[in-house]
């Protein structure tokens, strides 16, 4: 029986950030740079500048034009593919604006993947694979299976999980655990 591969999109496959900075910007008034942002220093936006900012990112167009986060991701996951039951777990319910974009950027980039297998969740504890690659440890510590933490500045202090920086790292990572066939 093969295993399982859940993958989050956002900051893992696709890079969110980098818009997401120039809108915050845009919003605010402020000139953060995209580490600056992705180090959350960012400050507390006043409650209606945070609603038009939410809004923004709510938009069924916003999550759309993202582009892939790391150069080898596209290349890694279709070999995970072939060798695993591979899923994308991406946490939708946040911005629920974002379903139609984020399924139309997956067909874009991994049109290898099973679109059965894109799951919109809120809270990741529902999704059963014997692996999950997620940049953030609130979602791996409800996680039932292996958590893996793809790094990320903001979550740089986060033990207790395998941590990857790349996905050439995920690639060699999984050629050791063992490819099942």
């Amino acid at each position: 029986m093969r295993k399982s591969i859940a993958i989050d999109m956002d900051q893992v496959l696709a890079n969110s950030y980098r818009k997401m900075v120039v809108t915050y910007n845009e919003v605010s008034g402020e000139n953060l740079t995209e580490d600056q942002f992705l180090e959350g220093t960012k400050k507390d936006l006043d409650p209606s500048k945070a609603r038009q900012f939410f809004e923004k990112l709510n938009e069924p167009s916003f999550f759309r034009d993202f582009e892939v986060l790391d150069e080898d991701s596209i290349r890694v996951v279709k070999e995970l593919n072939e060798h695993f039951d591979v899923y994308i777990a991406t946490a939708a319910m946040e911005v629920p604006g974002s379903f139609t974009a984020k399924y139309d950027w997956l067909q874009e980039h991994f049109p290898f993947l099973n679109p059965q297998h894109f799951v919109f969740c809120g809270n990741k504890a529902v999704i059963h694979t014997d692996y999950l690659i997620d940049d953030n440890p609130r979602q791996l510590n409800a996680f039932k299976g292996q958590g893996i933490l793809y790094s990320m500045p903001y979550n740089e202090h986060v033990e207790g999980f395998v941590r990857m920086h790349n996905w050439k790292q995920i690639g060699e990572y999984f050629l050791k655990v063992g490819i099942e066939k």
